[in-house]
């Protein structure tokens, strides 16, 4: 479903660029190595680009900002929940970000808070616009104690919801979200404003459709855009062994084999395939995957741009490796 900005002409472009890789996420990315990435994709017209304050502690914006200042073209988003205070924490690794810059964040999805980030956000990019807000990481994905996931998550939907909602009536932002991993989470957000988009990475993939029903149909319902996130499930999907930012347990692993064979049999890359396929969904207005470097990023477009045959969803289908009900790429 395509995604128009509030009070613009501007329509959400199909392709983005993931920021979390150029932040560091799991591994060091030196500065070269992530511009150039970021400017690749500019260069070959990729104009939309997300980020988060937590991705590297504030680098991953600092290298975005870099990078767009000066240019009016590119539709950007980043998120709030989080603040980042001076200090690391004792294992940033553990966190995901083995060399972040030395902040660490701190949960606040409150009114003050959700201001105070994105004000915070417009001068670690050096830019005075952002176009999309996403209240990031409320549910129990992130928030495993129950208790704690509550109160952060009726912060976020009260005091967070009302800022965000200010934000956009003032014409400060042109539309805002949730942004996370899971589906319950968003199925009660549903519940709690007028959304205009969430972003929701890794769970509806190639390797995986949990989000097809009810959550996107209910999407589509409410009138609510979505952008996936994490097309590649952490990079099992593209060769690695990570899954959900860990190493992927063995039904997984078997599962991947499963779809390669399938791919290797229509002599198609299963990258190609794990980029092409969320866009056929109706309700699903972009994909942001994330790159490291201008080799990832060029090797990228070309999976964009691979002719893919009918025959090989029917064939993931009939091996039981789709859900069936999936719409499919034609």
């Amino acid at each position: 479903m395509p995604l128009m900005m509030r009070g613009t002409s501007r329509q959400l472009p199909r392709l983005g660029f993931g920021g979390a890789p150029i932040g560091g996420l799991l591994s060091d990315v030196d500065a070269e190595s992530a511009m150039g990435a970021l400017k690749t994709a500019l260069e070959r017209g990729v104009r939309y680009v997300d980020t988060a304050p937590f991705y590297g502690f504030g680098m991953s914006e600092r290298r975005i900002g870099n990078a767009l200042r000066g240019r009016d073209d590119v539709i950007l988003s980043t998120k709030v929940g989080r603040l980042l205070k001076p200090g690391l924490p004792d294992d940033p690794a553990s966190m995901g970000w083995p060399t972040p810059l030395p902040f660490h964040p701190v949960y606040d999805y409150s009114y003050d808070g959700v201001m105070r980030s994105y004000e915070d956000s417009l001068q670690r990019l050096g830019l005075d616009r952002i176009d999309i807000l996403y209240l990031h990481d409320i549910g129990a994905f992130t928030h495993t104690d129950p208790e704690e996931e509550a109160r952060h998550f009726e912060e976020a939907m009260t005091g967070g919801y009302r800022a965000l909602e200010a934000l956009r009536t003032a014409g400060d932002i042109a539309g805002f979200g949730i942004g996370v991993n899971e589906t319950e989470v968003s199925m009660r957000a549903l519940e709690r404003g007028d959304w205009d988009v969430f972003l929701l990475a890794g769970r509806y993939t190639l390797l995986e459709q949990t989000a097809l029903d009810p959550l996107l149909t209910r999407c589509i319902t409410q009138g609510v855009s979505v952008v996936i996130g994490g097309p590649f499930n952490s990079g099992v999907l593209v060769g690695g062994k990570t899954w959900n930012y860990a190493d992927a347990p063995i039904d997984i692993a078997n599962r991947v084999a499963g779809i390669k064979r399938v791919c290797d049999a229509h002599d198609v890359a299963m990258p190609a395939a794990a980029l092409q396929f969320p866009l056929a969904h109706p309700v699903v207005a972009s994909v942001i995957p994330g790159t490291r470097s201008e080799q990832e990023q060029r090797e990228l477009l070309s999976w964009w741009t691979s002719e893919i045959p009918a025959a090989l969803w029917d064939d993931l289908k009939f091996e039981e490796l789709l859900d069936p009900s999936a719409p499919t790429p034609r």
